[in-house]
């Protein structure tokens, strides 16, 4: 059987088994999910909330915290990135507080929103237990206009 279909490497032994992977079909398909979850990702982000947020040159980066309130300049109300009400506030607030002693409420505001609601908003984050409460701003348009001057 010299030379034969059977015989892959030269020996007469009979056929032999191919232990190398081709490695090619993977890194394609590993490039194409790599595409499709960059593609993805952007679609993602672009849901958030859109407000406009107050400039304050003493801004800085804060934390993400489990409650993250969003007043919107229409005067609604977002907790963790959902529609709610006062009560669920205190009720989410009522839930999570005994399992997270140390929780910090960040609060976002669109500049057109009254002074008043935002003064609602931390003393109704104040009266459910948490102390603990930052004011969320946009440092970099602050700094930039802070260096205009």
């Amino acid at each position: 059987m010299a030379g034969g279909a059977d015989n892959f490497n030269g020996n007469d032994d009979g056929p032999q088994m191919i232990s190398g992977i081709n490695v090619t079909p993977l890194v394609d398909i590993m490039l194409v999910l790599l595409i499709i979850f960059m593609v993805t990702a952007t679609y993602i982000t672009a849901g958030g909330i859109k407000v406009d947020l107050p400039k304050a040159a003493s801004g800085t980066e804060q934390t993400k915290s489990t409650l993250a309130l969003t007043l919107t300049k229409e005067n609604v109300l977002y907790l963790n990135g959902e529609k709610t009400d006062d009560g669920a506030v205190v009720k989410f607030i009522g839930d999570t507080l005994p399992r997270q002693p140390d929780l910090q409420a960040i609060i976002a505001a669109d500049q057109s929103v009254s002074h008043g609601a935002v003064v609602h908003i931390i003393d109704l984050v104040k009266r459910a237990g948490v102390h603990r409460f930052a004011i969320n701003v946009d440092p970099a348009a602050a700094a930039g206009a802070a260096a205009g001057k």
